[in-house]
């Protein structure tokens, strides 16, 4: 029977008010929305607390990147790698530059230049603004994708490198260059943030939240500031004289070092993650600090800080591109940046919940919905109207990014998969006991491969791999494999390579009695669950897809379509579109989920939330 399916829509999926760069020219900070189309460049007064300076850029998906010369403001942006000149006397922008597709640090040299650093060519440019003239220095350090970071002095470039830590040093007249980072800091994965004044160089380390500060007139014996309490980011590094202020993550909080002590200020709230820390002369006698939608100042006096939220001073939210989907019995959650849209089910509403992260996994269970955060592979639980929010813990096994999740009912087990840190290899499986608290951490277990998708049935988990473990590495394997395992036995049962030259397998189900596995390119495997033997196949299109099981079948989605598999008895199932014209813009792979009680499908069309019931 035809379906005549009915597609609602219910608004924008997720909209948010999230910054990852600022800077401060005269009397106003200034920042820019990231993962909005289109971007919004903002003037913050911290006298009035209002955005009172505001207009869109016509590129680019959001920025990392700002330096300022005299009272022209540089923006450095991704997707494209879009170099803009904004005048901040008169308001007016004009793009000046691109380099590649995505820039990830610029920074002004004292003859009035701008140097930038980029990805994934993990590149050195120069932009002149008194000729117009750009110059690349090529790659920092062969055989890496990005610099993170950059400072530069009359003489010199510093380039902040990874997915493997390297401290370069560029001679900016004959691009000649050497690696000062010290050889025991060689296993960490970036030099990601870095402040230049004067002589004194302060560098970031990360995974392990390790701050080293260089005279650049001896760069040979750096002094090594370790933070404390577990933190693995430094995201902010400001030099005022004598003293240098950071921001670390994910405790957010807020430190100065000063004659060879680190001093705990106080964080403004749990996850806090600082973008810029800006000091009103060196007597640091107003500290303020630009976050990811709010501007703080700091009373050193008391301890305390005060917040303005940058949505209602006057940079709105937009509509965001959605990071995960899940569907409860009265409400319909989407991911975003630093948040989760919370759509209630009852009255049409939306209302937005604070995550220090981003949630790339949300799974209900009972009168709980559970998260997969990223970055550090963080464990979050909270209601499903977005209340009582708390972690859990973290993964750990130099694990960044949950990839997909599941619920095993009978184990009362909580299932993801993930991807490791930049440069590291090997995904894992994890199984997190609702019922007791404890915690299994399976590495490895789709060996040479991070683990992209899965699915649990009887006891046994299945998982689908991915040949590129991480950013920043090559894949070992010529092709991706799908997994068996035992939960109970702790035992990979088979692995099977299910279709040739699969580099991905974006999702996988287990739909009556048998396993259905997608490709990155759109292929569809069939797979007897108790073998993994490829019994039959099917083209779906081109590129991801995501799986999911409604009442009435098997679905999925391509971010173009909705589209429904009916398994055939004597060969290949038959695909067959539900609803065209999507369009979803979308971070990552497609998202939908099934309502609550499988009568219904919810996903992205264009930068809403849709529903579509009807079907049969």
């Amino acid at each position: 029977m035809t379906e005549t399916p009915t597609v609602t829509n219910l608004g924008p999926a997720s909209a948010v008010t999230s910054t990852s760069v600022a800077e401060q020219v005269g009397d106003r900070i200034w920042t820019i929305t990231s993962g909005v189309s289109p971007v919004q460049v903002g003037a913050f007064d911290p006298v009035s607390k209002l955005v009172d300076r505001k207009f869109s850029l016509p590129t680019g998906a959001g920025a990392w990147a700002m330096a300022h010369i005299g009272t022209d403001l540089y923006i450095g942006l991704y997707t494209p790698g879009d170099l803009y000149k904004v005048d901040t006397t008169t308001g007016s922008a004009a793009k000046v530059a691109q380099f590649g597709s995505f820039i990830w640090s610029i920074a002004a040299t004292p003859d009035g230049r701008i140097v930038a650093g980029t990805y994934p060519d993990g590149g050195v440019h120069e932009y002149d603004p008194a000729t117009g003239a750009t110059r690349t220095y090529g790659a920092a350090f062969p055989g890496e994708q990005y610099v993170r970071s950059i400072a530069a002095d009359a003489t010199t470039i510093y380039a902040g490198v990874g997915t493997k830590a390297h401290l370069v040093a560029i001679d900016r007249a004959t691009g000649a260059r050497r690696d000062v980072l010290p050889a025991q800091y060689a296993d960490r994965t970036f030099v990601a943030t870095m402040a230049l004044e004067g002589t004194k160089l302060a560098v970031s380390l990360s995974p392990t939240g390790t701050m080293l500060v260089f005279d650049t007139t001896d760069l040979s014996n750096p002094v090594e500031v370790q933070t404390p309490g577990g933190d693995q980011y430094i995201t902010a590094i400001t030099i005022a004289g004598a003293d240098v202020y950071l921001g670390t993550r994910p405790s957010g909080t807020l430190y100065r070092y000063r004659d060879n002590t680190l001093t705990r200020l106080g964080s403004p709230y749990d996850g806090a993650y600082f973008n810029r820390i800006f000091v009103d002369g060196s007597t640091s006698s107003t500290i303020r600090a630009e976050l990811t939608s709010q501007v703080v100042d700091f009373d050193e006096a008391t301890g305390t800080f005060t917040g303005t939220d940058l949505g209602q001073a006057g940079l709105p939210p937009a509509p965001e591109q959605g990071m995960a989907i899940a569907a409860t019995p009265t409400s319909v959650l989407v991911s975003g940046k630093a948040g989760i849209q919370v759509h209630d089910l009852a009255t049409g509403s939306s209302t937005r919940t604070f995550l220090p992260g981003e949630a790339k996994t949300m799974t209900p269970v009972g009168r709980s919905v559970y998260l997969g955060v990223y970055t550090l592979a963080r464990l979050w639980q909270m209601k499903p109207d977005g209340s009582d929010l708390h972690e859990l813990g973290q993964i750990g096994n130099e694990q960044t990014r949950p990839t997909d999740a599941a619920y095993d009912e009978r184990s009362q087990t909580w299932l993801l998969s993930t991807e490791p840190d930049y440069g590291k290899y090997d995904g894992t499986l994890v199984e997190q006991h609702l019922d007791t608290g404890q915690r299994e951490v399976h590495r490895g277990v789709v060996p040479h491969q991070s683990v992209r998708s899965l699915t649990t049935a009887d006891g046994v988990a299945y998982l689908g791999g991915a040949t590129r473990n991480s950013l920043g590495t090559d894949p070992i394997l010529p092709e991706a494999t799908v997994v068996a395992f035992d939960q109970g036995r702790n035992q990979v049962l088979w692995e099977t390579p299910a279709l040739p030259r699969a580099q991905s397998y974006s999702s996988i189900a287990h739909y009556r009695g048998l396993l259905y596995a997608t490709t990155d390119d759109g292929r569809l495997a069939v797979l007897d669950p108790r073998t993994g033997k490829l019994l039959t196949s099917a083209t779906l299109g081109s590129s991801q897809t995501r799986l999911v099981i409604a009442r009435s079948g098997l679905y999925g989605t391509d971010s173009k379509r909705v589209f429904k598999i009916t398994p055939n008895a004597t060969g290949a199932p038959t695909v067959s579109t539900v609803v065209d014209g999507l369009g979803a813009q979308i971070y990552g792979y497609p998202l939908i989920t099934t309502s609550h009680d499988g009568e219904a499908l919810y996903t992205i069309k264009g930068r809403d939330l849709v529903r579509i019931g009807g079907l049969r």
